[in-house]
């Protein structure tokens, strides 16, 4: 299955505008995974964006600067910036302009398609849990989807991970909270999720 692509990936002007655009943006897109020769896929329900150098939650703020882990938020838009976290791979999604370091992490997916290979990634060592499991968090969907540090600076419209166009949701299901797991900017509301979908990390 490696290099089919259907329906077309998104281009990547698709992912030129500002983070806290595309986290919303984002919400019902297809994000698909061809890792290993076999398609697994899920719709995004929940993201977080991080929106540039003055962001002092963000691996790119002022006082840190450009480094070797977040090169990739440098980039293109369309990018995949990958990191590990607590022994998790979380996968973010570089928006805005090439050189201004913004991106949208993606926290949570609603499994569509590759439930077999999902579950056996997910679950390596035990009987599978349940399937709205599968996605829910940062490292969930990247160990469903076989997503690691390998993916860094991988652009986002060719295989073996893309994006597709998807169902958006009906604007009176978006739901903005502040982001999960930061210390600064705490309170800041650049958390977007579907609301009532059961697969999002955290309501």
């Amino acid at each position: 299955m490696t290099g089919v692509v259907t329906p077309a990936p998104l281009e990547r002007a698709f992912f030129a505008r500002p983070a806290e655009q595309l986290a919303r943006a984002m919400l019902g897109t297809r994000l698909v995974s061809s890792v290993g020769g076999d398609v697994a896929a899920g719709r995004i329900v929940e993201t977080e964006a991080y929106v540039g150098p003055h962001d002092p939650a963000s691996h790119a703020a002022e006082r840190i600067g450009r480094t070797r882990r977040n090169g990739a938020m440098f980039g293109e838009p369309g990018t995949a910036y990958v990191y590990r976290l607590y022994g998790h791979w979380c996968l973010n999604v570089v928006s805005d302009a090439a050189g201004y370091p913004a991106a949208v992490l993606v926290r949570a997916i609603a499994p569509l398609s590759g439930f077999p290979l999902m579950r056996a990634r997910r679950w390596p060592d035990r009987e599978p849990g349940r399937d709205r499991d599968l996605g829910r968090g940062p490292g969930n969907l990247t160990r469903s989807l076989g997503i690691t540090g390998a993916l860094d600076a991988h652009p986002l419209d060719t295989p073996p991970l893309w994006l597709e166009t998807g169902p958006a949701p009906d604007a009176s299901r978006v739901a903005v909270a502040p982001r999960v797991g930061v210390t600064r900017a705490a309170d800041w509301p650049l958390r977007f999720f579907i609301r009532g979908d059961p697969h999002v990390s955290r309501r």
